[in-house]
């Protein structure tokens, strides 16, 4: 985009000019706002055009027609004016990126991506021939993508154009490789050629190219290919392939109509499959874009830019972040008519950002971790603009008469109506009390609320963490888009390292050397105790203590506050029993692993034991030597009702009552053993090949789970009565803890599979494995994906998760980050 220059207007009809997005045959496109607040793209006719009689009443006669155009598919016509000196036409401004910009930036979409564009773009036709008009010009510079659909723009205005270039000899108007064979040839053009195009278009969606050549090669060479040549169509899914190829047919009279269209892709409805339709990084984009274009002030109303290295990435893909100058390099569709090919993401040239920092560089910024909700005022249709008519993609902001939108979190502490503010007003109250944090990942900073919060903490190994909404709000992101981290703490300085998160009382506790505390608001550290423990060990919590093996005294067990890390008490099992580390606690005992040296004759001759330690007094309640062949010091266990259970680096998987420590049962596991045993409902629930439950009384099987042709199964957690699992395959499993039945299986997951799962209010968090690891969060009722998240370090260590009120705790590796839970 750039500045509006001394022979640009400032105005045509009721319109505000914000700044230049291009120039093209028919003449310049400027961005614009309505009074009201609606931002739209304004199209203005070249002055040689204008003169011309014919083109006018071309201009006339299309114009119209293209206001009838109103589908939700199409960057609809919204005011024009042919009567005009210089005659104008303005159309919605669609807050997305073009497929072109999309497809450089992010390579070949995903199938589902591919089959929900071909839905909506099918869909868009049926809107365009409808109005008696052919597009004429579909091609990947002419579709946006925005987070609830494609768009087509620039639909019959190329028509109007046509009537003035077709009376030169030889020339053939359209985009060589995306226009069909009889257009090339110069023969009239119908709704089928529109169908080709669609094709085209979808092949260059999914393989990543054009389907009959590449920009290398001539317009010549491009057109020989599409009229006798046959289609490319490497990395188009074999599912979408025969549809593709129908739609590629020279004979016009071959090719599928957009309803049969429709028909194959979406059978129970377009809007279905766009559904958490992009990738999540392509959703993070657009986010940032919206940040940007929500913000735009006319020229004579902004403040001088400062530090605006980010303004100026120059022409070819620059960012789109805002500025309170227009950025440069928007970048021009060779047709010249409709939204910039480029520059939609951050400036790729690692620079500084303008005045009001809401977007940030790829280079080494942070996005701004505010403002990103939508204010009163909306965009190309999203909410309800003064006077305009709503958007189709309702809940990214508030109508103006204050009722709360669907999926928008309202900002009032005291839930009480509030005036509304202005679009900068709005802005700027979400900006007071947030700084740039650290871009990771995909996503976009969608969040601001109040401070308070209440503390949600685990329940013991295997039972997963399950928080619902507190008082501290953060506004729902685009579908797809995942929220922004609030912040980011490198473990690295610490010496810590990222092992099963403890929460308490809006601390998160890291296990190593030092022992941390970090507050989860802020990120910064609380207290650090040096000597406490060993890295990487376990933590334990229970009623705002944490007990831990003394780290530099062997066969000491202490309790320290966790509130500050000072030492409460310590206890000793005896004179010759050490404790080797902690299994697991409930709300009577912490229960040990310990070396019994009482009847030993020597340093290495022992029997090792576990133990029960009371947390009101201190004591010893029961000490129990292991069987023989179970005997080795590294354990995992946790406590389900009044059973112990735990599984040792020997394969063996033991139960004792925590009573009296009378062991009840104990089996081989398999080759296995490195995972805390989930149990639940009088059941332990066991991972492999087959997921089976096994009675914790008796050890006798209640049910086994089928991955039904997935290969076999992580560990589990329980979760409200529900067991979450995730599989070989990166499926992720929900299932009928009593019955073993499932309940949903999401195979929509593109990280790698999960191990640690915790839930807030409808939303299950899933922390991924190393390979292809991150966080994935789905709908808990149905398992529908709503969006991942990594930060693409490819560690290689499990990522784990907590909740601390409203906060999402995820750490992996030495990297630890905090997020909204939305």
């Amino acid at each position: 985009m750039e500045t509006l220059q001394a022979d640009d207007p400032r105005e045509l009809g009721s319109y505000r000019m914000l700044g230049r997005l291009g120039a093209g045959g028919m003449g310049r496109v400027y961005l614009a706002r309505s009074p009201g607040g609606r931002t739209v793209a304004v199209k203005v006719v070249r002055p040689d055009l204008a003169a011309d009689p014919g083109f006018r009443e071309r201009f006339r006669h299309e114009a119209e027609i293209a206001q009838a155009v109103s589908g939700q598919y199409t960057a609809a016509v919204v005011d024009a004016d042919p009567e005009a000196p210089l005659p104008w036409l303005a159309t919605s401004y669609v807050l997305g990126p073009d497929l072109t910009e999309v497809v450089a930036t992010h390579g070949p979409l995903p199938e589902h991506t591919v089959r929900a564009l071909g839905a909506g773009l099918a869909a868009a036709l049926q809107e365009i021939h409808a109005a008696g008009l052919v597009h004429r010009d579909l091609k990947p510079s002419n579709v946006l993508l925005a987070a609830d659909g494609p768009r087509v723009i620039d639909f019959g205005i190329a028509r109007a154009v046509d009537g003035t270039r077709m009376t030169q000899t030889g020339v053939v108007v359209g985009s060589p490789g995306y226009m069909p064979p009889e257009q090339a040839m110069g023969k009239d053009v119908g709704p089928a050629g529109d169908v080709f195009s669609l094709g085209a278009v979808l092949a260059f969606a999914a393989g990543g190219r054009s389907a009959f050549g590449d920009g290398a090669a001539s317009h010549a060479a491009l057109l020989y290919q599409v009229v006798h040549g046959d289609a490319d169509l490497t990395g188009v899914p074999r599912s979408l392939l025969g549809l593709v190829r129908a739609c590629l047919q020279k004979d016009p009279a071959g090719r599928p109509a957009p309803a049969e269209i429709v028909a194959a892709l979406a059978p129970g409805g377009v809007e279905g499959v766009l559904r958490d339709w992009l990738p999540s990084a392509v959703a993070s984009t657009i986010a940032t874009h919206a940040a940007g274009i929500l913000d735009l002030e006319a020229p004579e109303a902004q403040p001088p830019a400062a530090g605006g290295a980010g303004a100026a990435a120059g022409a070819a893909g620059a960012g789109f972040g805002p500025a309170p100058t227009m950025l440069a390099g928007a970048g021009t569709p060779p047709g010249g008519i409709g939204q910039p090919v480029g520059g939609y993401g951050v400036p790729s040239g690692g620079g500084g950002q303008p005045v009001g920092g809401y977007g940030v560089p790829s280079g080494g910024g942070g996005q701004s971790a505010a403002g990103y909700g939508y204010p009163p005022a909306q965009a190309a249709g999203h909410g309800t603009p003064p006077g305009g008519t709503p958007g189709p993609a309702p809940g990214y902001g508030t109508p103006v008469d204050g009722t709360a939108v669907p999926g928008t979190v309202r900002l009032d502490a005291s839930g009480s109506s509030a005036a509304r503010p202005t679009r900068r007003r709005a802005l700027s109250l979400a900006l007071g009390g947030a700084a740039a944090v650290a871009a990771v990942g995909g996503g976009a900073a969608w969040w601001f609320g109040r401070d308070t919060q209440a503390d949600v903490t685990g329940s013991g190994g295997g039972r997963g963490v399950s928080g619902e909404p507190a008082a501290e709000h953060f506004t729902t992101p685009p579908p797809g888009v995942a929220p922004q981290p609030l912040w980011h703490r490198e473990l690295t300085d610490d010496g810590a390292s990222a092992v099963p998160l403890l929460v308490h009382d809006g601390l998160l506790l890291i296990s190593g050397d030092p022992l941390v505390a970090y507050d989860v608001k802020t990120g910064k550290s609380r207290w650090s105790k040096p000597d406490l423990v060993v890295p990487g060990s376990q933590l334990l919590y229970h009623d705002g203590r944490m007990y831990l093996p003394d780290g530099e005294y062997d066969g000491v067990l202490i309790a320290r506050d966790a509130a500050t890390g000072e030492e409460v008490w310590r206890s000793r099992l005896g004179k010759r029993i050490d404790i080797e580390d902690t299994i697991a606690i409930d709300d009577q005992h912490v229960y040990v692993a310990a070396s019994d040296f009482s009847e030993s004759k020597s340093a290495t001759d022992y029997r090792t034991a576990v133990a029960a330690v009371s947390l009101a007094t201190r004591r010893t309640v029961w000490i129990q030597k292991r069987d023989w062949g179970t005997d080795d010091y590294d354990v995992e266990g946790s406590v389900s009702g009044k059973y112990l259970v735990y599984a040792d680096s020997k394969f063996n998987l033991t139960v004792r009552d925590t009573a009296t420590g009378a062991q009840l049962w104990t089996k081989k596991l398999g080759d296995d053993w490195s995972w805390r045993p989930t149990a639940s409902d009088g059941l332990v629930f066991l991972p492999g090949d087959e997921l089976t439950a096994v009675d914790l009384k008796t050890g006798a099987t209640r049910w086994t789970l089928s991955p039904s042709g997935r290969r076999g199964f992580y560990p589990p957690t329980v979760i409200d009565g529900v067991l979450y699992v995730g599989d070989h395959d990166r499926g992720i499993w929900a299932v009928d803890v009593h019955t073993g039945k499932r309940i949903w299986l999401c195979e929509d997951n593109d990280r790698g599979a999960p191990e640690v799962f915790v839930k807030y209010g409808t939303t299950l968090y899933c922390g991924a494995q190393a390979v292809g690891g991150g966080v994935v969060a789905l709908d808990a009722k149905s398992g529908r994906k709503r969006w991942s998240w990594t930060d693409n370090k490819g560690t290689g260590d499990q990522w784990q998760i907590a909740l601390s009120g409203s906060r999402l705790l995820m750490a992996n590796g030495d990297d630890v980050y905090a997020m909204p839970a939305v």
